[in-house]
């Protein structure tokens, strides 16, 4: 599978607008030219961000966990997404 793919649960990087350099997940895919992102603070999961994938860096890593939640049809909470995102930061520190 190519990192570049939008995976649900795939850990990104802004790369245009207001949000550039943040770090989110892929909370849901909408079609071949967006997804919807979360980092569970300034875009909660109730509220993901509709984000153009050329706008995205999409890394190697993809949380099971979080992609299994959402594929069953539940919801992540935000302090797991962020939780997520902060031991992303600590692997790349």
């Amino acid at each position: 599978m190519d990192c570049s793919e939008p995976v649900i649960g795939r850990v990104v990087y802004s790369k245009a607008g207001r949000d550039k350099g943040k770090i989110l997940i892929v909370v849901g895919i909408i079609d071949d030219s967006f997804v919807l992102v979360a980092d569970g603070d300034i875009r909660p999961i109730e509220r993901p961000k509709k984000k153009r994938m050329k706008h995205l860096k999409f890394t190697d890593i993809t949380v099971d966990y979080i992609a299994e939640l959402i594929n069953k049809g539940d919801k992540p909470t935000n302090s797991e997404l962020k939780n997520t995102i902060a031991e992303f930061i600590e692997q790349i520190t």
